[in-house]
């Protein structure tokens, strides 16, 4: 599989996976997203911060201070109606009783609350009753109403009291971590549907007429920006009382500002400690009910809420599917750092994006994204690391392979120069030859495996002088071996590396002939032969290249090694290669000659001389014609 069809399935797998989790999440499964989403949602509001509530609304709470005073709790019926009778006679738009008068009182206490009711415009509460701890059910086949929650039914205020105000639902969604992000704004038994009490106290604040449709609600003109499901969702403006509060005390008092109730929308609800609904959000551990519930109707009113309907869910998709694809195909595009940072740099957009978003109020999922995009990714970043082991080992076991057919010097030039030697290159090198005598005899009469291994360690012993001196073995010669000085670049010591590694095989090749069994090593002998000239360099082969070198000086030194055998001797050196070498002795060796030799298919003579080693065994006298 080529890697072009490797990144398209990934990127199809990615997209599948993107889409399965949107999908999972919107059919309700998944529920651990909701509790992330949730703990998202709130570092998202603690980033915007605490933000100034439009002043339209004003909490009188039945406070510790009331329960003090009256003594008990629940609020008596008679206090509670003087308090609407207080509120109504200072005029607010509409006065909104978040508490649940359900069960009968004293008589004149409800009667004298009843009468009260009657004065102004009135919105009750009243409660969904589920039957779980969930506000939810599968949506049947209703239309769109179905997503509705469904409840068994309605806890709803005494009809003394019902008659003389409207209703409407009081109950809230909260989220798996207990704090409130949305509040439906419908909700439905088998046979009726009731609305909730935040968007009963919009609409009579704002009296405008309510129209439910099939995708949205319209207070008037205006759509309410609910979502998929008709709810509502909120964002808190900050702490307790961000939203204007006062004591229901300060009715008992005389001390009320008429200012604060005036063409206002006036909510009383509990917010004594023990009694009444208390939350967790953002800014609280404990938030009383009525002042989520006063949140939502402002938010109605004001229209400044949060949006996340239909056309932020299908935003929501988009960024399941796209981003992981984004991801994976920029960790596909650049197997390297670069790849994870452009990776990087992604994902801290996109969190950007989505806390700018927020604080703009649109409010777009974050843990339906994230665990569309990290899984793949990480599975991804995981292939490919593996991989990148895997292509590293490769590599190196390539390198290694390369290492056994070049020099270091040579190795390292090519991989930083692929064109190195691409066209023939015309310099000054050093040209060391060697070879074995007898071998090929020896090959006739010696068992096939002794004769390898043999042929092993030679060529061993010869590689580890020729890299410990700086040479580039062109090639094994069958029992013998070229070695250059003067790749990947001509060097001035070239001469001098290549005369050093000439002495150092002649003592090596020595030494390791005598250590053999003396069916093999008497049989074996060596012949060396060095020159320094004009070589051209260059590489040769197609699919399967090798360097190598030519010219006059190849062919001189590989004819010394005959010379040296003529005479008696295993090293042969060119003057040329002394000289350049700018050779005065060895203390070790003894340099005998000149000899003026003639060289087969080439014209002229070459003046040579011969080395031999004085702590080696005896050889030969050297059969030289000395020229004084």
């Amino acid at each position: 599989m080529t890697r072009r069809v490797q990144i398209l399935v990934a990127l199809i797998l990615t997209a599948l996976w993107g889409a399965g989790i949107y999908a999972a999440h919107g059919y309700g499964h998944l529920r651990f997203l909701d509790r992330l989403e949730a703990t998202l949602t709130d570092w998202r509001t603690q980033i915007r911060g605490v933000q100034r509530p439009p002043d339209l609304v004003t909490i009188v709470a039945i406070d510790d201070t009331v329960v003090k005073r009256g003594g008990s709790y629940p609020l008596p019926r008679a206090d509670l109606a003087r308090v609407v009778d207080t509120i109504v006679q200072f005029k607010p738009k509409v006065v909104a009783i978040d508490l649940l008068l359900v069960d009968r009182s004293a008589a004149i206490g409800d009667a004298t609350l009843a009468n009260t009711l009657a004065t102004g415009p009135m919105v009750l509460a009243a409660a969904a009753i589920f039957p779980s701890a969930s506000e939810t059910v599968e949506p049947s086949s209703q239309g769109p109403l179905a997503v509705l929650p469904q409840a068994e039914r309605f806890l709803l205020p005494l009809p003394a009291f019902a008659d003389h105000a409207e209703v409407g639902v009081v109950n809230v969604a909260t989220g798996q971590s207990g704090s409130p992000l949305s509040v439906p704004m419908l909700f439905r038994t088998h046979d009726k549907v009731e609305l909730s009490f935040p968007l009963r106290v919009a609409s009579r604040a704002l009296d405008k007429p309510l129209t439910i449709a099939p995708d949205r609600l319209m207070l008037g003109d205006r759509a309410v920006p609910t979502d998929t499901d008709f709810a509502l969702p909120i964002t808190y403006y900050g702490p307790r009382r961000t939203i204007r509060t006062v004591s229901a005390q300060s009715i008992f008092d005389g001390t009320l500002d008429r200012a604060t109730i005036e063409n206002r929308i006036v909510v009383i609800g509990a917010s004594v400690a023990g009694g009444g609904d208390f939350y967790p959000t953002p800014f609280d551990s404990l938030m009383p009910g009525v002042e989520v519930v006063s949140t939502a109707i402002t938010h109605l009113v004001a229209g400044d809420g949060i949006v996340r309907d239909h056309r932020v869910r299908i935003a929501d998709a988009l960024a399941a599917i796209l981003l992981p694809m984004l991801l994976v195909g920029l960790l596909a595009w650049r197997r390297s750092a670069l790849g994870i940072m452009a990776a990087a740099a992604v994902m801290i957009a996109w969190a950007a994006l989505n806390t700018l978003a927020f604080t703009h109020g649109v409010w777009l999922n974050a843990a339906t994204t994230l665990a569309a995009a990290v899984p793949p990714v990480a599975i991804f970043a995981g292939v490919q690391l593996w991989a990148g082991g895997r292509r590293t080992q490769y590599l190196a076991a390539k390198s290694k392979s390369l290492a056994r057919f070049q020099s270091p010097a040579v190795q390292g030039w090519l991989a930083r120069d692929p064109n190195f030697l691409s066209k023939p290159v015309r310099q000054n090198a050093a040209v060391v030859f060697i070879d074995l005598s007898g071998f090929t005899a020896l090959s006739e009469r010696t068992d096939p495996d002794a004769i390898q291994e043999v042929l092993k360690a030679f060529h061993a012993l010869i590689d580890k002088v020729a890299v410990d001196c700086g040479g580039t073995i062109t090639g094994f010669l069958g029992d013998g071996a070229m070695i250059l000085f003067g790749l990947p670049g001509a060097m001035p010591d070239d001469p001098a590396r290549a005369l050093k590694c000439a002495i150092d095989l002649h003592r090596s090749v020595e030494r390791w002939i005598a250590s053999l069994p003396p069916a093999i090593g008497d049989r074996l002998g060596f012949k060396i032969g060095a020159h320094f000239g004009e070589i051209v360099a260059s590489r040769l082969g197609e699919s399967h290249q090798h360097i190598t070198a030519t010219g006059d000086t190849v062919n001189v030194a590989s004819r010394l090694m005959e010379v040296a055998a003529q005479n008696g001797a295993r090293l042969a050196l060119s003057d040329t290669l002394l000289d350049a070498a700018d050779f005065h002795g060895d203390p070790d060796g003894i340099l005998s000659g000149p000899l003026l030799a003639r060289i087969r298919g080439r014209s002229g003579v070459v003046t040579v001389w011969f080395w031999r080693d004085q702590r080696g065994p005896g050889q030969a006298a050297v059969k030289a014609e000395v020229i004084g």
